[in-house]
């Protein structure tokens, strides 16, 4: 049987000439260890979970304005790949790097892998039906396509259709280049707010919107 003792020594029993007084760390020390525990948790958030993001240009509107700043979000991509109607930033294509692109853009998901994409009437269609987009700032005065977005690519556009360089002039985006979903506006203020996909909104099943060469 194991007696209980009735004394017990605390950890810390050295006699008073025994300790071992540790150097205190310096301010500036501890101030840089900070700093440097700050720095690394800032690049893994900004890396793998969401980074914030501002608009530059008028491609986007009436969605997105010039100077908005936003919150691009990463984490849902892990588990489930972009989807229509979803608002995208992506690193330059090829194409746009090979004419001096290098800064992300910002369009919306349209077409999606294996999809056929027609621009026509100033209406856009997915597999020949037309899609409801009550969100674009004023319809498209080009035609584009037919033309299947290949595999493991996208088919991107801005909402302001008529002034944004999107794939209709320079093609698919690559679903490696994609870094995230933009989910919520944070400034202005007057405007703070997440940004709703358009992707539930369904196609028009309307046999007088069909994508008819010379309409």
């Amino acid at each position: 049987m194991v007696q209980k003792s009735e004394h017990v020594e605390p950890v810390d029993s050295l006699e008073e000439g025994d300790r071992v007084e540790q150097p205190p760390e310096s301010f500036w020390t501890e101030l840089l260890r900070t700093l440097g525990i700050a720095v690394v948790l800032a690049m893994g958030i900004r890396t793998f979970i969401a980074e914030a993001r501002w608009i530059p240009s008028e491609s986007m509107i009436p969605t997105l304005e010039v100077n908005d700043r936003l919150i691009v979000e990463k984490v849902g991509y892990y588990f489930h790949e972009p989807d229509r109607g979803d608002v995208v930033v992506f690193q330059p294509t090829d194409a746009l790097k090979r004419n001096n692109y290098r800064e992300a853009f910002i369009k919306r998901i349209i077409g999606l892998p294996g999809e056929e994409v027609v621009v026509r009437n100033g209406r856009v269609f997915v597999n020949g039906e037309a899609l409801s987009e009550d969100y674009i700032e004023e319809a498209p005065l080009y035609t584009y396509g037919p033309k299947s977005v290949p595999e493991g690519q996208y088919f991107v556009l801005g909402d302001n259709r008529n002034a944004s360089y999107d794939s209709h002039a320079w093609g698919f985006v690559p679903r490696e280049n994609i870094i995230g979903r933009a989910a919520v506006r944070f400034w202005p203020l007057g405007r703070l707010g997440g940004l709703e996909s358009s992707g539930n909104r369904p196609l028009l099943n309307d046999d007088s919107l069909q994508p008819t060469a010379g309409r």
